[in-house]
């Protein structure tokens, strides 16, 4: 039995998802890598069992009613844990974006500005001291009063509200109004009002046009609706909303991503003409340090900021060296090009994992472990080395650091190395290694050992002829100033950069329209859905395909089930607990609330009846349960359920269930998703693909997997462009645009251009060295 004082975490009997009963033992104070392939399990080792039992044994030690909460949520699927200190997740997944949450927010670099204003600016004379409070555009006492703190106001035209003038309003002429009832519902009211709706509209009068569209009057009028044929239609009382008053009300109270799209639509958004956008209120706009607002320094780089004057009082002196001290971390990792002011939502998973990084560097806990996922997610190689000094600064502060991660100069600086596989999904699950790195290279399973220490270089590839080019720019935009870049058509190019150097600016100005282009595809990161509804079955069309198969056995006949009866998102088939989400949301009070497996049909979906019927002896829950891989055996006779699941199979996607949650799914996985998506229907016109950074979260093997499917596209004629940090990825590219020097405003320019041997050798290239490194001596 291990002494009180065991070096090590000791992991026994994980079963979450695929681990197969693992046991493994981890040292504490020490950075520690797990690593394997994309769906191996490392993650659910990681954070699905160690991160997961201790924020269990957490909650268990606070108040009776949040033990109650928590035990909805459930305990990891582990025997026993021993050894097993405090932990903090730093992961990357989002929380709902919000149009107030920023980077100082993230930071608390806020509060540290605004306490510098409070008692250390200079005030206009005569003028009261402010509260720190009334530099925030989050509160009351220091919100510009026209735009609410939010520094734009949305606005509406009668243009924007009626696109088509030669419509009647019967006819839809108020296009910003809601379709099916409650727009006849609007339309009956205006004609119970006294209004021709059945006239053009620019023949009514201007006076009644501006009353009908932004009144905000709320008349309640009787309404005798014109009776139907089959049904009688009583009269009721109707209460009049104008147009805009509708679009403003649905944009700000909505939860319908969908119906908030529609609504913005109809908005014109500009600067709140009040504040100019600084989102202030004059008072706090006039107080000034080293002779700037702090509207002004909140939108200066951090790197900038860090440089700001001492000041002479002794207060001034104690609250910059504070907000120095705070910034210098973010720095060190490389965000110096990020401002207070920017959006957290405009920030990459990878930049917001960083910040959050260096704001636990700050927050002096001891004896921790931290759970990262993926940190160098975003990075350039250059930026790599300060990464893994910020995890050594944690851990020498004594602390435990455990870091799920893919890139091979993180795992060469472990101090242990937890290598989980050998494959994905049901062929994984096995811990392969744990222990010192350089004992890897002895694990003939290991798919890592071959990339950590193969010496052979990456394989010789002719650079392929370009077709034409695309010319993109003048841009000016962000930090790009005038920027012009010519992007060859037919072959595969790679955008380089260090982060915040202006790549995704750039690849955003590639246009369907430009010539030589048929047809773009920008293949993003962005989540496939938001809630547990949403899967990788329904959003690739294979559900529809599975609901007609179980429609059409005898089991369904008989019982006289359609392909309705099968749908998790209906009334009939579904269980109505959890409205066939499989999840219950679990409201935590003090905590972010999160998803627990439904408590009537335990996360199947579906009501008893429905999982009588089966379709070779499975299911429909047991189907969405299957791995793609499993389920393009079991469906291989279905020709459009084969070709669905061969393209997910093609991408790497084949230890992804089929009802896999999209809040399960990483960006990366998203991206290949909808590039499977693109690679299904096969395209024969000329089509120009662009993808920011593909390889985000893949493992070097899935890399290789990838990289043949994007190269497939070019041999078949079209055009592929990626913003890449993997100098594997760009050695292989027939064409390279690097741009730099730096992030931020020292970034911008296109620092080289070529074949990969060419960028390899361009002077003043911060990707050049570790390019030169990559690529095969003969170039």
């Amino acid at each position: 039995m291990p002494g009180p004082h065991d070096p090590y975490v000791r992991v026994r009997g994980a079963r979450e998802h695929n681990l197969r009963g693992v046991d493994v033992d981890i040292p504490r104070d020490a950075l520690v890598v797990f690593t394997g392939v994309s769906g191996s399990g490392k993650s659910s080792l990681a954070f699905g069992t160690i991160y997961a039992e201790a924020q269990r044994r957490y909650f268990e030690s606070v108040a009776p009613y949040a033990r109650r909460l928590i035990h909805q949520v459930g305990a990891p699927r582990v025997a026993e844990i021993i050894g097993l200190p405090p932990a903090v997740s730093l992961q990357q997944r989002r929380a709902a974006p919000t149009s107030r949450s920023s980077v100082g927010t993230l930071t608390n670099l806020s509060n540290s500005l605004r306490m510098l204003f409070s008692r250390a600016g200079a005030y206009p004379p005569g003028a009261e001291r402010l509260d720190s409070d009334a530099f925030s555009p989050n509160t009351a006492a220091g919100a510009c009063p026209e735009c609410h703190g939010l520094g734009r106001v949305h606005r509406t035209t009668e243009e924007s509200l009626v696109p088509d003038a030669s419509l009647s309003i019967r006819e839809g002429a108020i296009a910003a109004w809601p379709g099916a009832w409650q727009g006849k519902n609007l339309r009956d009211i205006l004609d119970a009002l006294g209004y021709d709706v059945d006239r053009p509209w620019h023949d009514l009068p201007a006076d009644q046009r501006e009353w009908i569209l932004f009144t905000d009057d709320q008349p309640v009028v009787t309404v005798h609706p014109v009776r139907d044929a089959d049904r009688i239609q009583r009269p009721y009382q109707g209460t009049y909303m104008s147009a805009r008053r509708y679009v403003m009300k649905t944009f700000a109270d909505t939860r319908s991503a969908a119906l908030r799209t529609k609504a913005e639509r109809f908005l014109q958004s500009e600067h709140c003409p009040a504040c100019g956008g600084s989102r202030l209120r004059p008072e706090a706009l006039a107080v000034t340090f080293a002779g700037r607002t702090i509207a002004e320094l909140a939108a200066s780089p951090l790197a900038e900021l860090a440089d700001l004057p001492v000041g002479t009082s002794p207060t001034a002196r104690v609250l910059t060296d504070d907000l120095r001290s705070r910034i210098e971390p973010i720095l060190e990792l490389s965000l110096g090009y990020l401002s207070l002011d920017r959006a957290t939502p405009t920030l990459s998973a990878g930049e917001l994992q960083r910040l959050r990084l260096a704001t636990q560097l700050r927050s002096g806990l001891f004896g921790v472990v931290y759970v990262l996922d993926e940190p160098s997610a975003g990075l350039h190689p250059a930026d790599t080395e300060a990464l893994l000094t910020m995890l050594d600064r944690l851990k020498t502060a004594g602390n435990s650091v455990f870091v799920v991660e893919h890139h091979l100069d993180v795992m060469r600086g472990a101090d242990w190395l937890v290598d989980v596989g050998p494959l994905a999904g049901e062929h994984g699950g096995r811990v392969l290694h744990s222990g010192p790195v350089s004992e890897l290279a002895s694990v003939a399973e290991s798919a890592t050992a071959r990339f950590l220490f193969g010496h052979s270089p990456a394989p010789a590839r002719h650079n392929r002829s370009p077709r034409g080019q695309l010319k993109v720019g003048p841009v000016t935009r962000h930090n790009l100033r005038g920027v012009t870049a010519e992007f060859p058509l037919g072959v595969f190019t790679a955008v380089t950069g260090v982060s915040g150097s202006g790549k995704s600016t750039l690849i955003g100005e590639l246009r369907e329209d430009a010539a030589g282009v048929g047809r773009l595809v920008s293949v993003d990161q962005k989540p496939i859905g938001r809630t547990p509804r949403s899967n990788l079955a329904t959003y690739t069309g294979l559900f529809d395909v599975v609901r007609k198969v179980f429609a059409a056995t005898d089991g369904a006949r008989e019982r006289g089930y359609g392909v309705g009866r099968f749908s998790f998102n209906v009334a009939g088939g579904r269980c109505e607990t959890c409205q066939g989400e499989g999840f219950v949301s679990v409201e935590l009070l003090f905590l972010p609330s999160t998803y627990a497996h439904c408590p009537e049909c335990g996360g199947s979906r579906y009501n008893p009846r429905t999982l009588e019927v089966t379709y070779r002896g499975h299911t429909i829950a047991q189907v969405l349960d299957l791995t793609v891989e499993a389920a393009a055996e079991f469906f291989a006779d279905i020709p459009a359920a084969a070709r669905s699941l061969g393209t997910l199979l093609d991408v790497g996607l084949g230890y992804l269930r089929l009802g896999q949650p999209a809040t399960e799914l990483s960006g990366g996985e998203a991206q290949r998703i909808k590039l499977a998506g693109e690679l299904r229907h096969g395209r024969r016109s000329h089509t120009l693909y662009v993808l920011d950074e593909p390889t985000t979260g893949l493992h070097p093997a899935d890399v290789e997997v990838l990289m043949r499917q994007l190269h497939g596209l070019v041999d078949a004629g079209h055009t592929v462009v990626v913003v890449e940090h993997d100098m594997a990825v760009v050695a292989g590219a027939d064409w390279v645009i690097d741009l730099g020097p730096g992030g931020g405003d020292a970034g911008g320019r296109i620092m080289a251009a070529g074949t990969p041997a060419e960028v390899a050798r361009a002077e003043g290239s911060a990707t050049g060295p570790y390019l030169a490194r990559t690529i095969t001596p003969t170039g």
